[in-house]
């Protein structure tokens, strides 16, 4: 027996919950946090960074708004990410005005926007007054508008580009706004493994997607190209994509992707989601008085888990949509990559009986094709 299959008794187990699925993690810099948490969980995992951060502690146009804030004030003050609010502490101590910075930040009515930003103001010796529950653009500006800001200077802390939908609208309600750049979104350095998931995605060759950030939902489409279409029928279908939170899934929703996202911000609420929402997709069949499961890279039979590469996938993929049809070669052929021809169809079968060690799952039907007995 295969030493890859995963018995049910330890299928059970938390450990073994994403067994059998590919997941991509566009995230850059807490790539590593986020793959191991779905590695623990049996989940195979595909590292793409769609973007990574870029910090301009040097910047002339962060200089400038610290000198801005110093000079006016801010009376409200909107911290929009964690590291967002370190690194702008840490330029100000580069430039000898962390204290003058910090006596400003302490007079303003501090709004945090999620579990992160409000960590680091507090960790700055700093408290926050308000929080959105949705930690959205949306809930910060009606509070503020319903506040009052008419006349008030309000500082913004942008996450990573700047927003002038927020801008617009808090400016459209009386205030003016000093938006604060302390880091920008970059390519990645090595754009070959988010090409890479975007094939991976366009091929169904991933189960599920996540996204820390809007920005990077908006980069993965770019990278996308002449793809853009697969890609996002692929995401609308076949491929889940998982959200951080409401502002990271908004580009997916414009284009009527459905979303899965945790109540709260969180990667570790993040990973429990996917937990909970991939195993509701899977197809379930009764096949020759076995039962049989489909994950994504993966087959459960009569409980147990075994692993199979991508063609035989297909092929069983194929097959169990419709159990009992009988699917010739031709058809079958078309779920293989391009440039297969039908000794690859035979190839494929050959390893799925191979794969799933059980006689009489796939049935051969002389001169037309298999099938699953219904």
């Amino acid at each position: 027996m295969s030493r890859s299959i995963i018995k049910a008794s330890a299928l059970e187990e938390p450990t073994a919950s994403l067994s059998g699925y590919t997941i991509g993690v566009t995230s850059d810099r807490r790539r590593d946090e986020l793959a191991g948490l779905l590695e623990n969980r049996g989940a195979r995992v595909v590292i793409a960074p769609a973007l990574r951060i870029v910090p301009i502690a040097d910047d002339a146009e962060l200089r400038a708004a610290t000198r801005a804030c110093l000079e006016t004030p801010p009376d409200i003050v909107l911290v929009n990410t964690g590291i967002g609010m370190r690194g702008w502490l840490e330029a100000a101590e580069g430039w000898g005005l962390t204290e003058p910075l910090r006596a400003v930040l302490s007079r303003a009515y501090l709004v945090a926007r999620g579990p992160k930003a409000r960590a680091a103001v507090r960790s700055a010796g700093l408290q926050d007054q308000w929080s959105p529950e949705g930690e959205s653009y949306e809930e910060v500006v009606d509070h503020l508008t319903a506040r009052g800001i008419s006349g008030l200077t309000v500082a913004m802390q942008l996450h990573g580009e700047s927003q002038p939908e927020i801008t617009e609208a808090l400016q459209d309600a009386g205030a003016r706004v000093i938006e604060v750049p302390v880091y920008r979104w970059a390519a990645p350095i090595d754009p070959a493994p988010l090409h890479r998931l975007v094939d991976l995605i366009a091929g169904r060759l991933v189960d599920a997607v996540t996204f820390t950030s809007a920005p990077a939902v908006s980069a993965l489409l770019q990278a996308a190209g002449p793809s853009t279409d697969s890609l996002i029928e692929a995401l609308r279908t076949d491929v889940l994509a998982a959200c951080v939170g409401p502002v990271t899934a908004a580009p997916l929703r414009r284009h009527d992707i459905p979303v899965t996202a945790p109540a709260r911000a969180r990667l570790s609420a993040l990973v429990r989601t996917i937990v909970d929402e991939l195993p509701k997709r899977a197809l379930s069949i009764e096949v020759a008085g076995h039962s049989l499961t489909l994950r994504g890279h993966a087959a459960i039979v009569d409980g147990d888990l075994k692993p199979l590469a991508p063609a035989p996938m297909a092929v069983l993929r194929a097959l169990a949509t419709t159990p009992g049809r009988v699917l010739s070669r031709a058809a079958l052929l078309r779920t293989l990559p391009r440039g297969a021809d039908e000794h690859a169809v035979e190839m494929a079968v050959a390893r799925l009986r191979a794969g799933l060690g059980t006689p009489g799952v796939i049935q051969t039907v002389v001169k037309r094709g298999y099938r699953l007995p219904s």
